[in-house]
């Protein structure tokens, strides 16, 4: 589509597995031009990595790679090198997720790249930012979580399975991805002001770091007061000198717990998120039955309720027992009570409401026929993104070439040389 508000920003994708490609997807997604740059004859990690389909891209590819184009290069050859200098010329965004001094191992040093391009910007997803003490650490999701504050704050506090954990929503990689995406639409609103281009970098640790927040004001709070009401500690238990886990406590000040609703001894998902929220505490005395909690003074305020919260949601979830978690929340959301089901990765797949939005897509793919995805998540009153499949490695690669000024013989000499 032509009126796509990133068309006719060309994005050089030299980026592999999660955190980058998250990123050049998404503003591919907006209209960028995004070629991704491929080894010839391997490409993207992910291409064959937890494959479902033998000798075709893994889910793992298509699903961070919609909507781009695939340029395979050979990097170390002088041919391939030229072929870069031409496309750095050319393009706006080189966005990268190499190790530390990979692209200057590569003949493309920032000073290199502004030589060629000083509107030029880079953009990097790092492990840890520049300077920090574990600049030389290779960092994956897991690793970011811990270093990034997350996998400390989550998980249970006592027991058999108490100890660090770790979400399994990308904390560490696509919100990395996100966070740089945010940046390069930054310095390429500066450029347009200056006309210079700048580097722009994203830590993975910063990234995750980013999320916790709330988590390190309860720190700052703890140090303060030394103790944190809003925990399910609070008030039998005692608080040490760091954020406690809290297992499915709310965390943002009002308590929260997951219950079991009907069904949940042979579904795993069979439960519901369940928020006392001060304001609606009438509506939840009238929804579950008890009336009398209204003027009881063991009841009527939140801080009259924490000493006891975790019986006050043993009574709901003693309520919840005859209801599938659809069915409470039905009931639930007459009430305007904040709740939600626990919906599973299948649920999600098949709700109509997220394909009506746009939110799951199916998109034709040359080998695996469709396959289903996430769409954006950002909705427009005047665009909606149109989500096409991933490319094949090297799919575009003379299309490429030709718009970069090679003719048909050049394009069969590269070939010959192995350069792409």
């Amino acid at each position: 589509m032509s009126n796509k508000p990133l068309n006719g920003i060309k994005i050089i994708d030299f980026t592999h597995v999660q955190a980058g490609p998250a990123c050049t997807q998404m503003l591919a997604w907006f209209g960028a031009d995004v070629i991704k740059v491929e080894r010839p004859g391997a490409g993207d990690v992910t291409r064959s990595q937890l494959r479902d389909i033998p000798d075709v891209d893994a889910l793992y590819f298509t699903m961070l790679n919609s909507n781009k184009r695939s340029l395979s290069l050979d990097t170390k050859k002088p041919e391939g090198k030229a072929i870069l200098e031409k496309l750095i010329k050319e393009s706006d965004v080189l966005v990268e997720n190499f190790g530390p001094g990979a692209l200057d191992r590569m003949g493309f040093s920032w000073e290199r790249i502004q030589e060629l391009n000083p509107k030029m910007i880079l953009a990097s997803v790092k492990g840890f930012s520049d300077g920090h003490h574990y600049e030389d650490l290779k960092v994956y999701e897991n690793v970011a979580q811990c270093a990034g504050g997350a996998a400390s704050t989550t998980g249970w506090w006592k027991g058999e399975q108490s100890g660090p954990m770790i979400s399994a929503a990308a904390l560490g990689d696509s919100n990395t991805g996100m966070h740089l995406a945010i940046g390069i639409l930054t310095a390429y609103i500066g450029r347009q002001q200056t006309g210079k281009g700048q580097k722009v970098a994203v830590a993975m640790q910063d990234a995750v770091l980013n999320l916790c927040r709330v988590k390190m004001r309860d720190q700052l709070r703890l140090e303060k007061l030394g103790y944190l009401e809003e925990y399910p500690q609070y008030p039998h238990e005692t608080f040490s000198d760091v954020v406690p886990r809290g297992g499915n406590a709310g965390g943002g000040g009002q308590p929260g717990w997951i219950l079991k609703c009907k069904g949940w001894e042979t579904d795993s998902n069979a439960y519901i998120y369940f928020t006392v929220q001060g304001h609606a505490w009438a509506p939840i005395c009238d929804a579950i039955g008890k009336p009398e909690w209204k003027t009881d003074p063991l009841y009527m305020t939140p801080k009259a309720r924490q000493p006891h919260i975790m019986d006050i949601f043993g009574t709901i979830e003693a309520w919840l027992k005859d209801k599938t978690k659809f069915e409470a929340v039905d009931i639930l959301r007459k009430f305007d009570i904040p709740c939600a089901p626990v919906l599973s990765m299948k649920e999600l797949l098949n709700d109509p409401s997220l394909r009506a939005s746009g939110s799951i897509v199916d998109v034709p793919h040359k080998e695996r026929g469709s396959y289903v995805t996430v769409g954006s998540p950002i909705k427009f009153s005047d665009l909606k993104p149109e989500i096409t499949g991933s490319p094949l490695l090297g799919e575009h690669t003379d299309e490429v070439l030709a718009e970069l000024g090679y003719n048909k013989d050049e394009i069969a000499a590269m070939h010959a040389a192995n350069a792409v």
